[in-house]
């Protein structure tokens, strides 16, 4: 069995404070913020170690940016051979089928060859593609 070098976001939080944290900046990366996200203090005391996390309320838009969020969380990978950054279209004969983000040519890459992409990399591109488009007029 080969061992998996595990990063701190991967790892469960060892307190409470820590979840919320990493959920705040999970969240931020992905343009969401829940001011009211924090430990539920009632939740919290000696002998239970299984405190609840309050993510709180927030208005219609903050709900729709959410949404979207996780609904394209796991869409958008890299493909290792060339670096080109893709979203996943579906799968068809074995091969993972991709198209750049924004719109584009569409193609086919081994899902050996796919990683995860960074959400920062994601956001960096999508402003550029409608950086592009608003350029041309295309808004």
């Amino acid at each position: 069995m080969e061992a998996k070098d595990v990063t701190a976001g991967e790892r469960p939080a060892r307190t409470a404070e820590e979840a919320v944290e990493r959920l705040r900046a999970a969240l931020y990366r992905v343009g969401v913020v829940l001011p009211s996200l924090r430990v539920d203090p009632l939740s919290v005391s000696d002998e239970d170690p299984y405190a609840l996390v309050d993510l709180g309320r927030c208005n219609l838009g903050v709900a729709s940016r959410l949404a979207a969020a996780l609904n394209r969380a796991s869409e958008y990978v890299v493909d290792t051979r060339s670096g080109r950054l893709g979203e996943v279209m579906g799968r068809v004969g074995g091969r993972v089928r991709l198209r750049p983000v924004g719109g584009g040519r569409e193609w086919d890459c081994p899902p050996e060859s796919v990683e995860p992409a960074p959400p920062e990399e994601v956001l960096r591109e999508r402003v550029r593609r409608l950086n592009r488009d608003r350029v041309r007029g295309v808004t």
